[in-house]
């Protein structure tokens, strides 16, 4: 390993909270991060087009269809698995596995703690399938805009009746700016 290398791993591993030994620590853990940096990117910016062409209701239809596909586009881009999950959901498809639960929780916790959420990220190797693989989490916060307008605790009733259309057994609704609204979760097979 160079020493240039060596240096980002170490400084990589100082500053990445739940990340295991320095011989675990894989060289790419920048692809998830950028994986999800682009996704949010892309989601935030279809959303905002959205409303501005055709209201809240147009940019409920972009969280059913687009992000999906956004979500795939950036994990395949990079040869992850990139997904949206958090402890109230909107889609039940987007329910958190146990590992995602437990770093959601902790999550909360800290956030409740004083942590800025914007510092927090989880990174842990773990095996799945015999397969070396990292498992990656980055909070995402409920944001006024556009978020407030699908998931705040006063919603439109054009609004309401959509989601309830389409998801009838929400519970991603009541997120008050500032909150943790769920995370971004990342799959990379190492071997």
């Amino acid at each position: 390993m160079t020493r240039k290398r060596m240096a980002v791993a170490v400084l990589v591993l100082v500053l990445t909270p739940g990340l295991g030994r320095a011989e675990e620590l894989p060289a790419d853990l920048g692809k998830a991060r950028a994986a999800i940096a682009g996704l949010g990117e892309r989601l935030k910016s279809e959303l905002m087009s959205a409303m501005a062409s055709g209201g809240p209701v147009a940019a409920i239809g972009v969280c059913q269809t687009a992000a999906p596909a956004l979500s795939k586009a950036a994990g395949d881009q990079g040869g992850l698995t990139v997904r949206r999950t958090a402890l109230k959901v909107r889609n039940p498809g987007n329910a958190p596995d146990d590992f995602e639960r437990r770093v959601l929780e902790d999550f909360a916790v800290k956030i409740m703690a004083g942590t800025p959420p914007g510092a927090l990220e989880h990174s842990e190797m773990v095996t799945i399938d015999g397969v070396r693989t990292l498992r990656y989490m980055k909070p995402i916060i409920m944001a006024d805009q556009p978020c407030s307008v699908c998931h705040g605790g006063a919603l439109a009733d054009d609004v309401k009746a959509k989601v309830s259309a389409l998801y009838p057994d929400d519970q991603a609704i009541g997120f008050k700016p500032g909150e943790l609204r769920g995370a971004f979760s990342v799959l990379q097979r190492l071997d």
